[in-house]
């Protein structure tokens, strides 16, 4: 991975338990981001962190058109305050729209692990703090140790962030990860999100509120984001029987641990109970790999 040593300023934007804005030290370093998809930074250098294979709770996810939605504030903030934290921020201000008003200090120094960008421009990459382990634009392979010190291990450690992994992250930071996923779901009390986590045992839906209230059903992000873009299809009639034939027009594609070859489409692994009204995952987040886009 490419280490590109910079700071990390949250005013302004609405960063959650999976996102930060970075500017490099040498905004030319945004260039030397290796895959097909370029980083895409604002003009003042500033670009969006997507923290690699994890998924914190969303604050915030559609936009105008559709309405802005968030899973359960209470642990979806939980997250968001564990990274600015984490990073080396003090004190922070978020406002109802949750854009950060003001932070102290403004800036914190640190670094970031890419080994590319997706296909909204974001930098992908696991998130350092303070002085980086290597020279500034070396690409490095990173092992546990160095994982372990990251803002992504730390995350899924308490398990404020889901484990989700995609194509081409390396065998055994993705181990490393799932270990401590594991601990967190397994521990007493469940850590995180794990304590009321609904994804494998059944959701009830009966509309957004009951995903979005400070009492609803907490799940697995990518599925959140994919029965809210369904419920926005006919608000006033959240039925799920069309839901697995909507998730198999959405093609995701995704490989399942122990089998060779991808599969298109989530309801192959999505279950609906549209007598009790719930949706489920038939298998857990960590043995499941999805396909870069």
């Amino acid at each position: 991975m490419l280490l590109i040593r910079g700071t990390f300023r949250a005013t302004g934007s609405k960063p959650d338990g999976d996102t930060i804005p970075f500017t490099p030290d040498d905004v030319a370093d945004w260039k030397r981001v290796p895959g097909d998809h370029k980083v895409l930074p604002k003009a003042d250098g500033r670009a969006s962190i997507r923290l690699e294979a994890i998924d914190a709770l969303e604050t915030h996810y559609g936009d105008d058109d559709s309405g802005v939605q968030h899973q359960p504030l209470d642990l979806a903030h939980r997250a968001a305050d564990e990274l600015l934290t984490w990073l080396g921020f003090t004190q922070f201000v978020r406002d109802d729209l949750e854009t950060i008003t003001s932070t102290t200090p403004e800036t914190v120094p640190g670094f970031i692990l890419t080994g590319g960008a997706d296909i909204f421009g974001r930098c992908v990459a696991l998130v350092g703090r303070r002085i980086p382990p290597v020279f500034n634009g070396y690409e490095i392979e990173v092992d546990e140790r160095q994982l372990r010190n990251t803002a992504n291990h730390h995350l899924v450690s308490l398990g404020l962030a889901y484990p989700t992994f995609y194509t081409g992250f390396p065998d055994h930071l993705r181990a490393s990860l799932t270990l401590a996923a594991r601990a967190a779901r397994s521990s007493t009390p469940k850590k995180g999100v794990w304590d009321r986590d609904r994804t494998t045992d059944g959701a009830e839906v009966t509309g957004m509120s009951s995903l979005t209230a400070d009492t609803g059903a907490v799940i697995l992000p990518k599925l959140f984001r994919r029965l809210k873009d369904y419920l926005d299809l006919n608000p006033a009639a959240p039925a799920l029987g069309c839901f697995r034939a909507f998730l198999a027009g959405a093609a995701d594609r995704f490989y399942l641990q122990g089998q060779p070859e991808p599969l298109t489409g989530l309801h192959r692994i999505v279950e609906v109970d549209t007598a009790l009204q719930t949706v489920k995952m038939t298998r857990p987040v960590e043995d499941i790999t999805f396909d870069e886009k």
